[in-house]
C-alpha cells in the first residue's frame, strides 16, 4: 500500500475518534481534541492527492477511498453537529442528498462507459470550504465549552453551514451537467 493511500486509511481510522471527543462530553477540552483530530483529518485529504498526483501513485482503490473517506469525515462532523443541536438538520440534509446523488452518478457513469468521474474544480471548493467551517465551528464551541462567551456562535455556524449547503448545491449541479448526457432513462 503506497503512502496516499495509508494517508487515506487512516482519515477512515480517524473518524470515530472524532465522533467519539465530539459526542462523548467527559472533559471541558473535549471539543478542541475533536477539533485536533477534525483538522489532522482533513490535511490527510490535502496530502493524499498532492502526493498521488506527484509522484504517479493514483490507485483505483484511492480513487474509491478517497472521496468516501471524505464524505465520511464531513458527514460525521455534520451529523454530529445537528444532534449537539449546533446546526439545523436541512442544510445538513441538502449536503447528504448532494453526496448520495453525486456518488450514484459516478457509479452509473462508470458502470454506463467506464468514465471516471473526477472531482471537479467546485467539488473541491466545496470540500475545502466545508471542512475549513467545521474547523471554525469545532473552534468557537471548544472555546464556548471552556467558559469564554463566544457572541453569535449559534449564528455564524448557521451562517457557514448554509453557506456549505450552497456550494454543495452548485457543486451537485455542475457534476450533472457535465454528466447528464450519460444518464439514460430507457437504459
Amino acid at each position: 500500500m503506497n503512502l496516499p493511500n495509508k494517508l487515506t486509511l487512516l482519515r477512515v481510522i480517524m473518524i470515530p475518534f472524532f465522533v467519539l471527543f465530539l459526542l462523548w462530553q467527559f472533559t471541558a477540552f473535549n471539543v478542541l481534541i475533536s477539533l485536533v483530530i477534525f483538522a489532522a483529518a482533513s490535511l490527510t485529504d490535502l496530502f493524499d492527492g498532492k502526493i498521488a498526483r506527484k509522484y504517479n501513485l493514483v490507485t483505483d482503490f484511492g480513487k474509491f477511498l478517497d472521496p468516501l473517506a471524505d464524505k465520511a469525515l464531513v458527514m460525521a462532523a455534520l451529523v454530529g453537529f445537528v444532534g449537539l443541536g449546533w446546526c439545523s438538520a436541512v442544510p445538513v440534509m441538502i449536503i447528504l442528498f448532494r453526496e448520495f446523488m453525486v456518488s450514484a452518478l459516478r457509479l452509473v457513469v462508470k458502470s454506463g462507459d467506464g468514465v471516471v468521474v473526477p472531482a471537479g474544480w467546485f467539488g473541491k471548493i466545496k470540500t475545502a470550504f466545508t471542512m475549513a467551517s467545521i474547523v471554525a465551528i469545532l473552534l468557537l464551541r471548544g472555546i464556548e465549552a471552556l467558559g469564554v462567551a463566544v457572541p453569535f456562535v449559534y449564528q455564524i455556524s448557521a451562517v457557514l453551514i448554509w453557506l456549505s449547503a450552497a456550494l454543495t448545491v452548485g457543486s451537485g449541479l455542475q457534476y450533472l451537467k457535465a454528466y447528464w448526457k450519460v444518464i439514460d432513462p430507457n437504459k
